[in-house]
Parts: C-alpha cells; structure tokens; sequence
C-alpha cells in the first residue's frame, strides 16, 4: 500500500482493514468504507481521499497488504525447499487474510463481476509473481511464464478450499496444496525424464545407421 510516509501508510492500512471488515456484511463497496472510516473516526471525505478510487482500490490495497504479509512469513523460510517454501508463502497469505474470510469470499464474488474481472486478474498475477519472487526464483525465460501459469492455478484452486475450510487448523487446505504441490513435482520429474528421452533419441538418429540409404543391415 501507499501512503504520504510512515503515518499516513498506517492510517491507510487501519482503514483498509476495518473497511474490509465490513465488506462481509455490506459487500465491497463505498458503504463498507464508510463504515470503516466512522468506526476509526476518520471524515468520510478524508476517507474518500485516501482510498480514491473505492471498492476497486480497497480490493487492490487488500490484495497488496496480503502479499507483504506472505513475503515477510518466506523470508524465514529461505533455507527450505522451493515446494516448501510455496507451502509457507500461500498458507502464511490465507493465515493473514483468516479475520476477514467472509469478506475475501465477497470479494471473490466482486472480482468476477465483468466491470471487475480484469482487476482480479491483474490482482491474482500480481500475488503470483510476488509469490514466486518471495520464494527465489529469478527465471527471465520460458519458465517465467510456465511457472507462474501453474501456480495461478494451484492458488486459484487452494483458495477455494480455503474459503470452505472448517477443519481444526487449516488441515483440510493444508493437506490439498500439498497435494497439488506433489502433483506438479510429479509431472516436473516425468517432463524431465521425457526430454532426457528425446535427446537421447536425437543424438541416437544422428549417428550412422543400418537404416541410412545405401547400406544393408548386416546378417
């Protein structure tokens, strides 16, 4: 989030939360900023000022709050394996977003209204790339795209889970990320194999064969 230094990054980030807290009950919109800018004491008018742009800018601040949360909670995890640290990054954003659970599941609902949906992209490929960022990767060629292509899926389908997760300590998300982690190790291990495969085939088709033209094979 931004905000004019120190002070005023706190204020907004006081409003955006109790804006958001109200977005369960009043959905993501100006009234749910009004009521979290009466309940902290700030004049609606500096509450417009300071979230200009609404509901659309109280979603996007909402999503940036979670990635530093997620980014701060890797930082720990650095020595870890990368599946290992996508578990911590994805599950540290779900923890911190755990107050406010209904009002993310409105917020789903917002993003994909059609006025919407291209800010929920934008959003979710945001939080993929700094997910991905947080955990060390520092790729610039074609798996920058495979990468991040995967894991918007993973966190597009682990949220969902999430949304409806009622199990003591997140065990039910917990244990399907780490499922779908496995899942795409699985698949990264067997495309290894495959391509070791073809080169070996390819180096096999170029060296001299009884199949060439001209030769018979030898009886």
């Amino acid at each position: 989030m931004s905000g004019g230094g120190d002070a005023g990054r706190e204020v907004r980030d006081l409003l955006v939360l109790a804006a958001v807290r109200h977005a369960a009950s009043e959905g993501w919109t100006a009234a749910a900023i009004r009521a979290g800018a009466g309940e902290l004491g700030i004049d609606a008018v500096d509450a417009e000022r300071i979230l200009r742009g609404g509901p659309r800018t109280l979603f996007r601040a909402l999503n940036d709050w979670a990635d530093e949360r997620m980014a701060a909670a890797v930082g720990g995890a650095s020595r870890s394996r990368l599946s290992e640290r996508v578990e911590t990054a994805m599950l540290a954003r779900f923890d911190a977003l755990l107050p406010w659970r209904e009002s993310v599941a409105r917020g789903v609902a917002f993003a994909a209204m059609p006025q919407n949906t291209g800010l929920g992209f934008a959003c979710h490929c945001r939080t993929v790339d700094r997910m991905w960022r947080a955990c060390g990767d520092r790729s610039h060629d074609f798996s920058f795209y495979t990468k991040r292509a995967i894991l918007a899926g993973i966190l597009a389908a682990t949220t969902l889970v999430w949304l409806e997760d009622r199990s003591a300590d997140g065990a039910a998300t917990r244990a399907f990320l780490r499922r779908r982690l496995a899942n795409v190790a699985r698949i990264g291990r067997l495309r290894g194999r495959a391509e070791r495969l073809a080169d070996g085939l390819t180096g096999l088709a170029r060296r001299p064969s009884v199949f060439h033209r001209g030769r018979r094979p030898a009886l």
